[in-house]
């Protein structure tokens, strides 16, 4: 019997395409994609390199077939096979031993999106935890923490986004360190592409000439990472001197851009305007100071000011990685300000800048849980909670209570590969998590035997994408839904987590509240979509949707982020505390820490970046991006990727020969943190003293503890940023050898 199962990618990937499995006999025999959706009018949702090669990925002879129980040292990967039955009983008695020595403070979950659906391991993990009397929660994430965080300061809200069909209106759109042609960021790509053929021009901000300013850019402006900031008041200072800023807008909407609009209390604290004239450092920020820094020509500055402030509509769109540096919430403010001096807020064809997030239509919602414990910590610090027992406070990001009364004795990783692989300075944290004094316990699930999975003290084997349903969503923007229909059953002794956890839940004496009384998979999905069909009326009913595998909503209003504050202020106005835009922040301010976090945007040196003495020591700043290979770390064990893609270091060649490197040259890349190995590849699409490396690849150590593959996170830093204590990944100082 044959049929067609729709699919789609169900870990974090920003295409969300979607995938037809040709199930004959109960095997996959090929797949496609849907080439015929979309129209003028509405994207196409087909897949790219990454989905053309699932089957490759997800159904090799490398997947984990049966629950496992580590018998070496703890990060050898030395396993024994054991019984689904011997693998929960151990789980639940270390999960109460752990429970009932250190308290439910000490039990974490990790952030994981190797399943990024309705139904995700590891928000099923919590769940259960959460009827178990509480764990440690996270907030933030590794993709977006400082936008996250710092946008509301302005805002008041991370909604600042226009419906992206409204950038065809744009007359002028900059891109600062967005790259959706490699990270498939939702259906942005689509619509960029509609804005191209409209003759809107696109400028690329990026120290890379990446594939988005190759195919779609009319100009690359290349920036030394964690500078934008500078650029940013270069610009800001030009628009201000020579009178091209939106003064109405200020003086109507906006808080701190002159002393005239200061808050209460404040008045005598700098403005906006009073730094970009110098007038309490003596530095004025001109295009000429901004050089300095950036690395950016003066000329193009001024060039690209003017172009931004006279072009109206323009808007100047931030990607997450300009954010993920150690002064990222600072790029994100900056972003805003400029938004605002030039007054692109609120308009069609504008952007607010910030996070940008668009909400047309509501999602579906898995299960949830109310969760006892209310202490919270920043994902990116996890390791230093497992470090750090009861010293970790609310100066480290803490939220919710005073301390922590122990330091995280058990893991959950289920889908993730954050445990070592993602996490940064890999070799601090396999210390950390040898010394099985620290933390005594860790569960992982996986598909395949990752960095992080050898990790594991009980090892447990996953389904993949074709062994299951599960609902999946767009990646920030888009206009659907996919249901993502079972093809096969679990290979092997796989088993999804929800499955599993619905037994541990027994042992625990929780199974009727964990399932609300036996709900399976499927009775949750379909609970899902009904709550949604509250909210979104037109949707059709569970069972034909789930049949047809995709709903594309056609009440698809405009958005405009922003448009009613800014047509009646009065009735509308913005949800900040004084109801407008705080370009000052009174609530930064009071964390007393200017230096660090000033109550102003602006530039901020961040550390392990440009004027950092270390650079005396490691002269490169190493950056790495978003491979459109891989999805984060996912499919780095596909060779059919590799070879479409190598995993190289791409180096300027002014560095190169300095270096005495050429293109194919196995050179080694180090800092204080680790080693690691790679191919250089030599090109003038990236700035001199920057080296960078797609960020994703196998941790793969020799016998010395050097990478052989490429894994970035061996030279990246474990210090958080400053105020969302978030992912500093992209600031990293390093140097280069060949190897001969």
């Amino acid at each position: 019997m044959r049929q067609i199962k729709y699919l789609s990618g169900v870990n974090n990937c920003g295409g969300r395409c979607i995938i037809k499995a040709h199930v004959e006999d109960g095997k996959i025999t090929k797949l496609t994609t849907d080439e015929g959706c979309g129209s003028e009018d509405s994207p196409l949702l087909n897949s790219c390199i990454r989905g053309k090669h699932y089957l490759e990925t997800f159904l090799g002879e490398d997947r984990l077939k049966y629950p496992m129980r580590r018998v070496g040292k703890r990060g050898d990967g030395v396993f024994e096979r054991i019984s689904w039955d011997e693998a929960l009983d151990l789980i639940s008695s270390e999960w109460i031993r752990i429970r009932d020595t250190y308290g439910v403070s000490s039990r974490f979950v990790t952030y994981a999106t190797g399943v990024n659906g309705v139904m995700e391991g590891n928000v099923l993990a919590r769940r259960l935890l959460a009827l178990d009397g509480g764990f440690l929660e996270r907030y933030n994430s590794y993709s977006s923490a400082c936008t996250d965080i710092a946008t509301p300061y302005t805002y008041g809200t991370l909604y600042t986004g226009n419906s992206p069909e409204d950038w065809v209106n744009s007359k002028l759109i900059i891109l600062f360190g967005h790259n959706p042609v490699e990270t498939r960021f939702g259906t942005t790509l689509w619509y960029l592409k509609q804005a191209k053929k409209a003759g809107v021009k696109i400028v690329v901000i990026d120290p890379r000439y990446s594939d988005t300013a190759k195919g779609l850019a009319d100009q690359w402006i290349g920036i030394r990472p964690g500078t934008d900031s500078a650029l940013i008041d270069g610009m800001a200072y030009v628009i201000y001197t020579e009178n091209l800023y939106d003064k109405e807008f200020i003086d109507r909407f906006c808080i701190g851009f002159d002393t005239l609009h200061m808050p209460e209390g404040c008045e005598n604290e700098e403005s906006v305007f009073e730094y970009l004239m110098g007038k309490r450092d003596g530095i004025e920020k001109t295009p000429e100071w901004a050089e300095a820094i950036t690395g950016i020509n003066r000329e193009t500055i001024y060039t690209l000011a003017r172009e931004y402030a006279t072009s109206k509509s323009s808007a100047l769109i931030q990607g997450l990685g300009s954010q993920r540096h150690s002064n990222g919430e600072q790029s994100v403010r900056s972003g805003t300000m400029l938004a605002c001096l030039t007054g692109n807020v609120g308009i069609s064809g504008g952007w607010a800048s910030g996070c940008g997030l668009v909400k047309r239509h509501n999602m579906p919602q898995g299960p949830g849980y109310n969760n006892p414990f209310k202490g919270k910590i920043p994902s990116f610090l996890w390791s230093d909670a497992v470090l750090r027992d009861n010293e970790f406070t609310h100066k480290d990001g803490l939220i919710g209570v005073e301390r922590l009364d122990s330091s995280i004795k058990m893991i959950l990783n289920l889908s993730g590969n954050c445990l070592i692989n993602q996490h940064s300075d890999i070799n601090r944290t396999i210390r950390i998590l040898q010394d099985t004094s620290l933390c005594e316990f860790i569960v992982c699930s996986d598909v395949f035997m990752t960095p992080s999975a050898r990790f594991a003290d009980i090892l447990l084997p996953g389904t993949s994408m074709f062994e299951n349903e599960n609902i999946t969503t767009p990646w920030g923007y888009g206009d659907y839904i996919i249901y993502n229909q079972q093809a096969i059953e679990p290979l092997h002794e796989c088993r999804f987590e929800y499955d599993w956890l619905r037994d541990l839940s027994d042992r625990l004496k929780l199974r009727n509240e964990f399932t609300e009384g036996g709900r399976s998979v499927r009775d949750w999905l379909k609970k899902s979509y009904e709550d949604l069909m509250i909210l979104e009326p037109e949707l059709p009913q569970f069972e034909e949707f789930a049949a047809k595998g995709i709903y594309r909503f056609n009440d698809n209003p405009l958005i405009i982020a922003f448009q009613k504050q800014i047509e009646d202020l009065e009735n509308n106005p913005f949800p900040t505390d004084s109801g407008k835009i705080e370009i000052f922040s009174k609530r930064l301010l009071d964390k007393d820490n200017p230096d660090e976090i000033p109550p102003i945007p602006k530039y901020v040196k961040g550390f392990e970046g440009v004027g950092d003495p270390l650079m005396g020591k490691y002269p490169f700043q190493l950056i790495g991006w978003h491979s459109k290979k891989r999805t984060h770390s996912i499919q780095d064990n596909t060779a059919g990727l590799e070879r479409i893609e190598p995993q190289t270091a791409w180096i300027n060649p002014i560095d190169a020969e300095r270096k005495s490197i050429s293109s194919g040259d196995l050179i080694e890349i180090w800092n204080d943190r680790g080693r690691t190995q790679i191919i250089a590849f030599v090109t003038d699409r990236i700035i001199k003293g920057v080296i960078a490396v797609a960020q994703g690849a196998w941790y793969t150590p020799d016998e010395n503890g050097v990478d052989l593959r490429g894994s970035i996170n061996v030279l990246s830093t474990s210090k958080a940023t400053p105020l969302a204590k978030g992912n500093p990944q992209h600031s990293n100082l390093v140097d280069i050898k060949p190897i001969k």
